[in-house]
């Protein structure tokens, strides 16, 4: 990990207006949490921190992506999420002492804003609403994580595949051409879905085969039939 460093003021704007556990508060508010504000700057494959490391700051992405795993007995990363600017992980270290679970790992360049432990507990029993943000943060990950170990445990593989797709078009299609960039790579895919690439590959091949998709380079997909597609 490179070197912390102080936030310009600019950078410290930036960085907290993107966040939504933050960004409600009034600009004097803002104002006093980007002074605890400092950053962190990963190159690419670069660890944030490692299972079994101290959980002791907040982290915010500002620019780029991180990934967040787990490790199988064998050594296979088994991918939770990905973080993109404004999301943020260790905020486990706001409630209790602990211990990560996870590894974060820089998926490009990336630049993270910290907020240590201790300035987060001031900001929590200054301004009561960043909780309730955390909290509300919280229940659409649980949220999460339950529909995707029902789908583990319930559906096949190629079901996972089509509910993911369809769900990306929903949060982030272009309504016109049916289109939207896969948010990571078909390999963390793979993982997220809890199948290997070599599987992944044969059912976006066949489904492109049935006239479901249409593959546009690495990660552009166009859904060309929605309604033949989920009912894979």
């Amino acid at each position: 990990m490179e070197k912390k460093h102080i936030c310009s003021h600019h950078d410290q704007e930036a960085c907290v207006s993107i966040v939504p556990i933050f960004n409600h508060l009034a600009q004097e508010q803002m104002d006093e949490v980007m002074r605890v504000v400092q950053s962190v700057s990963l190159k690419k494959g670069e660890i944030l921190y490692h299972a079994e490391d101290e959980s002791d700051a907040l982290y915010i992405v500002h620019q780029g992506q991180i990934k967040i795993y787990r490790l199988t007995e064998e050594g296979k990363e088994q991918l939770i999420r990905i973080l993109l600017p404004g999301d943020f992980t260790g905020e486990l270290a706001l409630f209790q002492d602990s211990v990560h679970e996870a590894y974060a790992e820089a998926m490009v360049d990336t630049e993270i804003c910290m907020i240590q432990r201790q300035n987060l507990h001031q900001l929590l029993l200054k301004y009561p609403t960043i909780s309730l943000e955390i909290l509300n943060e919280f229940a659409n990950r649980l949220e999460t994580a339950e529909k995707q170990t029902t789908r583990f445990a319930t559906e096949k593989v190629e079901t996972r595949i089509a509910l993911f797709l369809a769900e990306c078009l929903d949060r982030q299609g272009d309504v016109m051409t049916h289109e939207f960039e896969l948010p990571m790579s078909k390999k963390d895919l793979a993982s997220y879905l809890g199948t290997t690439p070599e599987t992944l590959s044969r059912r976006f091949s066949q489904f492109e085969e049935k006239g479901y998709i249409k593959q546009k380079g690495q990660r552009k997909i166009e859904i060309l039939d929605l309604d033949g597609l989920l009912l894979v």
